[in-house]
């Protein structure tokens, strides 16, 4: 063979040897990105910096470049996620905790008022601060309202402000007339709640509400015929009979009704010791809304009230009217004469 063709095959060989030994490190540059690229998405507990990702101008793929800093962009958006968990779970602990102390302050602030009302006591802000709230200063005002609206809506207790300088409060109940006495039991527990929500239920319903009405209202705020309430005794015996014989409820068979059906009516003293609009207020309440958002129960207390102040206005007018006649009718006695001796 000619010297010149062996040259030429010597040099194609080189390059042919180069060629591949180029392609040998790239492939290898390229398995090594891929095997580090793998131990980044692998590892659980890898956490990328901007460091760790490949320096410009290096050999490797720009695919797997591009891989490692979406990957890396992720893992940082996880790890604010979790984060942001973190805080959002600390944060509703937080505002659990604060939650379940206030409301065992309005639970212990509920008992303490009732134990003053049963002593026929009055009570102060001072004592409230120092023997309940203590070092909640801060939530006085939230935990006296939440426990006013307890004594209101379960007891038909109001919570009254006389001396706004000193803050002394007392405990009123909602009947005009006292009736301690007979709505309460042997500890002086009010009852008048359970009395206002079966009159608003009664009032409600066309002035007459059968049996299953009534329960149905009952049962919602978890007293259960035949079954003792820890602060009022078994319901039943307490509507249908103390109630009853109270006058404060009339409680009668439906009529025609077989079988037998019964229905609940306001009794002559619910008629002396509130009114319709009182207990239009108190089942307003319960409802977290005013009387005005029962637009026909609200007329018809309006008309109650316009009923009563003209009664009480005749009632004054005939007592006057009796005072001056009796006044007329009984003669008028002779002045008695004294004599004076002297001697």
């Amino acid at each position: 063979m000619p010297r010149g063709q062996k040259s030429k095959l010597r040099a194609r060989k080189k390059r042919c040897q180069t060629q591949e030994e180029t392609l040998e490190v790239e492939g290898d540059q390229a398995t090594a990105a891929v095997e580090e690229e793998s131990i980044y998405s692998s590892s659980p507990h890898f956490k990328s910096t901007p460091q760790a990702l490949p320096a410009a101008g290096s050999c490797t793929n720009p695919t797997i470049t591009s891989d490692v800093a979406v990957f890396y962009t992720r893992a940082n958006e996880d790890v604010n996620h979790q984060e942001r968990l973190s805080s959002r779970q600390a944060q509703t602990t937080t505002q659990k905790l604060y939650k379940d102390k206030l409301e065992i302050k309005v639970i212990i602030l509920v008992y303490y008022l009732l134990y003053k009302y049963q002593m026929k006591e009055l009570v102060t802000k001072a004592e409230i601060m120092k023997n309940i709230i203590q070092f909640h200063k801060n939530h006085y005002s939230e935990i006296l309202r939440r426990a006013s609206e307890n004594l209101e809506l379960i007891f038909g207790l109001d919570l009254k402000e006389i001396d706004p300088n000193r803050h002394i409060y007392v405990l009123i109940n909602k009947l005009e007339l006292s009736c301690d006495g007979n709505l309460s039991d042997d500890r002086g527990m009010p009852k008048t709640g359970i009395l206002m929500t079966v009159l608003g239920v009664i009032f409600t319903k066309g002035n007459c509400a059968t049996e299953e009405q009534v329960w149905e209202v009952l049962n919602a705020l978890g007293l259960y015929a035949g079954k003792n309430h820890f602060f009022f005794g078994e319901p039943r015996m307490l509507i249908t009979r103390d109630m009853v014989m109270q006058k404060y409820l009339e409680y009668q068979q439906v009529p025609n009704s077989d079988p037998p059906n019964y229905e609940f009516l306001w009794g002559p003293r619910a008629h002396a010791e509130t009114s319709k609009m009182k207990v239009l207020e108190f089942w307003a309440k319960v409802h977290n809304t005013i009387p005005c958002a029962f637009p026909f129960l609200y007329e018809e207390a309006l008309e109650d009230e316009e009923a009563r102040a003209r009664a009480r206005v005749e009632a004054k007018a005939q007592i006057s009217a009796i005072a001056s006649a009796r006044s007329k009718a009984t003669p008028s006695k002779p002045k008695s004469k004294s004599f004076f001796f002297f001697k």
